[in-house]
């Protein structure tokens, strides 16, 4: 009994010792600049533990009490694919059409607290599965020409101009305006000239005029890049003028990090990593691809394994630990950034509780964003319909009463959907026949 306890204290001084030296670590330290942070984590991992964390699923690392992170996150019109009960904003599209960039910056901005509670709430519980991260894939800001391009209805519409204001809008509200931290992460995707065909995405090689680049499908990057200043880009599947995006000289290199000075991460469309060797073929295998990926600045991989073989790309002499560095320190910029390595009394977001979800506010920026998109072509005084005048009412069409057409994609799930069948029903129960 005596050896036990000895044995038992041992274990408790060993526990509480390795605590103490985490909670020390200079990283640790929120009086530090985010660069010294990041240099003293960085140095402290090994090839392999540096990898895994280029992957959007990271796993933990235990001695250095960092949790596991999954960085594939969606909030294209409010938080997306969670199982909890989220506030549903107007599809993307339907966003432009009310053109209205400051009620978007409000929206965006309702969205990012309702990711944060979810988040905080995650966090608490040791929830660390996929869809809980403040790191969201959005906006679209594709441009949206040919309606046979299935995705359209993600995207603000046809116009560049139009997509940059809303674009920055929604980058402006969803990423906050604290001067220290990021109320969440957004993500210009996909980058670049990605705008159909949907079908063979994976291996479609796009080549425009200089001109349609630039005026066409550039403005709206530029414009979250450089003016919004948007800590995510998201590289696409299809190749440019016969080089994969996500390994692109004059994408990555020329415009997105030299000439607009692009400071944050760049992840991945989900397996465009893999396209480059098994449909871009223009590598024989995945260290190859992957080591491209990452001198093109392409720091995550959306995948399962295709960065994974950037541990054999190092010791074959493809690429160095030292640009391994490069993107593993941007990755963890902005999870510093977001404060998830401080003390929640530290960080104002880190206290947004989940009672926030589905607010009375954000319900009625929801209503009120849904009929600023809406346009009456034409109304000969029959609108609005007298319902003390109706005796019969006849709904028709596919989506009348069609629960899944009101949540569009990438979407969350609301405790609480009325189609136009139900709502008329409603509002005319007991006046007229339905």
């Amino acid at each position: 009994m005596k050896l036990n306890k000895i044995v038992c204290l041992a274990v408790l001084c060993s526990v509480g010792s390795r605590m103490t030296a985490q909670e020390t670590y200079p990283f640790r330290n929120p009086q530090l600049s985010v660069e010294q942070r990041v240099d003293d984590l960085v140095s402290r991992l090994a090839l392999e533990e540096k990898v895994k964390q280029m992957l959007n699923s990271t796993p933990p690392i235990d001695r250095l009490g960092i949790p596991a992170y999954n960085w594939w996150n969606e909030c294209l019109h409010g938080i997306g694919r969670t199982k909890y009960h989220v506030t549903v904003f107007p599809q993307a599209i339907g966003m432009a059409a009310a053109w209205n960039d400051a009620l978007i910056k409000e929206v965006a901005s309702s969205i990012a607290d309702e990711g944060r509670a979810i988040y905080n709430d995650a966090q608490r519980k040791e929830d660390y599965s996929q869809y809980h991260a403040l790191t969201y894939w959005t906006p679209n800001i594709n441009i949206f020409r040919d309606p046979r391009w299935g995705r359209g209805q993600e995207t603000y519409g046809e116009d560049p101009f139009l997509t940059s204001k809303i674009g920055e809008s929604f980058v402006l509200g969803l990423q906050g305006d604290n001067p220290r931290y990021l109320k969440a992460s957004a993500c210009a995707k996909h980058y670049a000239v990605h705008s159909g065909p949907e079908k063979n995405r994976h291996s479609f090689n796009s080549d425009v005029s200089t001109y349609d680049l630039w005026d066409t499908y550039l403005p709206a990057f530029r414009t979250l890049v450089v003016d919004a200043k948007v800590s995510g880009v998201m590289c696409a599947y299809n190749a440019f003028q016969g080089q994969p995006c996500c390994g692109n000289d004059l994408l990555m290199q020329s415009i997105l990090r030299d000439k607009w000075n692009f400071k944050g991460y760049v992840t991945s469309d989900c397996g465009a990593i893999d396209d480059i060797f098994n449909h871009h073929k223009t590598h024989p295998d995945a260290a190859t691809a992957a080591a491209d990926a990452v001198f093109h600045g392409t720091d995550l991989d959306c995948g399962q394994s295709a960065y994974l073989a950037l541990v054999k790309a190092v010791k074959d002499g493809i690429i160095t630990e030292k640009q391994i560095d490069v993107s593993v320190k941007r990755l963890f910029e902005i999870r510093f950034r977001l404060g998830l390595f401080d003390p929640v009394e530290e960080v104002d977001y880190a206290r947004i509780p989940v009672s926030i979800l589905e607010c009375r506010k954000h319900q009625d920026l929801a209503k009120q964003l849904a009929r600023e998109s809406m346009v009456l072509l034409k109304n000969d005084q029959l609108l609005p319909l007298q319902k003390n005048k109706l005796k019969k009412v006849v709904v028709m069409g596919p989506n009348a009463d069609c629960r899944e057409s009101l949540l569009g994609n990438y979407n969350g799930q609301p405790s609480r959907m009325l189609t136009p069948l139900q709502a008329i029903r409603e509002r005319l129960n007991g006046w007229a026949e339905v």
